[in-house]
């Protein structure tokens, strides 16, 4: 038997633009319900494993720059389907808005192998703190040049 990662890929795609990164990762029984349907609260489980991807792509520390650290201010998720227990999914990881101390991330979630499907779509806004409890800081100029060299969105986009 072997070994399954819990990100087996990660990296960029042209698979469904406008995204251009995705991770895939194996629906645990830890996920599931009874009936072995991902629970709706373990899909953020997902969400948040292709987000570290994505930023350790980019060259990004995964908690936040010194003094930029990353907290959630918000997560809409709209499901449209269910994965279940053992399914592969792929989460499409796209940076939507660059504001001054925030970003925002709109994700894809779909269901790969013999019965592939859309999941669901969320948005994911991002807010760097100078230090937890802190005060939103502005993002540090190395951050915003990553995000918009890869999304290709331009220094006019931010």
């Amino acid at each position: 038997m072997t070994r399954r990662e819990v990100t087996a890929d990660a990296g960029p795609t042209d698979r469904v633009p406008p995204y251009r990164f995705s991770a895939r990762s194996r629906v645990d029984v830890a996920d599931t319900d009874l009936g072995e349907v991902v629970y709706y609260g373990r899909y953020p489980v997902h969400i948040d494993r292709a987000v570290l991807a994505h930023r350790r792509h980019l060259g990004i520390p995964v908690l936040g720059p010194e003094g930029h650290l990353f907290v959630v201010r918000s997560l809409e998720i709209d499901y449209l389907t269910s994965a279940r227990f053992d399914d592969e999914v792929e989460v499409l990881v796209r940076v939507s808005g660059l504001g001054r101390t925030s970003h925002t991330l709109d994700l894809r979630m779909e269901r790969l192998g013999p019965d592939p499907a859309h999941v669901g779509d969320a948005r994911l806004v991002i807010v760097g703190l100078s230090a937890y409890g802190g005060r939103p800081s502005r993002m540090p100029a190395t951050m915003r040049d990553a995000i918009l060299a890869f999304e290709d969105l331009g220094p006019g986009a931010a």
